[in-house]
């Protein structure tokens, strides 16, 4: 199985690379996001590119299929999003059309609206999608596509956990996710799990954006 590649790229295509790794060339498929993101700045493909890579095969698809992503949170995330009924790896490439906050914060909220406007999903898939991934999805929303992540030392307990996942594979700095956790554990100091912590923190900063927007506390 293949986690990840690096290598030069030799050719692309609209929805493909193939990646020369140590003179063997990968075909590795770009979910939607990721082609506009490239395709808006095309030199972060350029010299040596190193991609998380989702790998699937199947008796109905014999033939490999590579996936890849710029970071491992966003595999993990594409790796969730397939567990759902009638959602395979073709279609949530497809359907992934806006960046995977946007798309987990959807789910976070219900909004069945903007699901079913994603390409090839359709009302009855996006309730699917809700069913099955809400409540999981806060990490993901948090995801910040551009922001610089700082690094922290590994981490001591689940407090920490949350802070390094913060900052390394959300793109936050460190001062700004110690600050996310302490707002958090002070609405829920019942929290005992680094995935309901992150829970809390996305709950707390919608919150919070909501409050800035209308002017009303959260």
């Amino acid at each position: 199985m293949i986690a990840l590649l690096r290598g030069r790229v030799m050719r692309r295509t609209e929805e493909m690379l193939v990646i020369d790794c140590a003179g063997v060339g990968y075909e590795v498929h770009l979910p939607a996001f990721l082609r506009d993101l490239l395709r808006a700045d095309p030199h972060r493909l350029d010299e040596t590119v190193e991609l998380h890579i989702s790998y699937h095969v199947s008796t109905n698809q014999p033939r490999p299929l590579l996936v890849g992503f710029l970071r491992e949170v966003e595999q993990e995330f594409f790796e969730r999003f397939i567990t759902v009924d009638g959602v395979g790896p073709t279609k949530a490439m497809k359907a992934l059309a806006h960046p995977i906050e946007r798309v987990a914060d959807a789910v976070e909220r219900k909004d069945i609206g903007f699901l079913q406007k994603l390409p090839g999903v359709g009302a009855r898939t996006a309730e699917k999608i809700v069913a099955a991934l809400h409540g999981k999805m806060g990490k993901y929303a948090l995801l910040r596509t551009d922001a610089p992540a700082e690094p922290e030392a590994a981490p001591a307990d689940f407090q920490d956990e949350v802070v390094d996942v913060l900052t390394r594979q959300l793109g936050y700095r460190a001062a700004e996710a110690r600050r996310m956790v302490a707002d958090a554990l002070r609405r829920n100091g019942a929290i005992a799990s680094a995935e309901a912590l992150l829970q809390e923190v996305y709950r707390v900063e919608r919150g919070s954006d909501r409050s800035a927007k209308t002017g009303s506390p959260a």
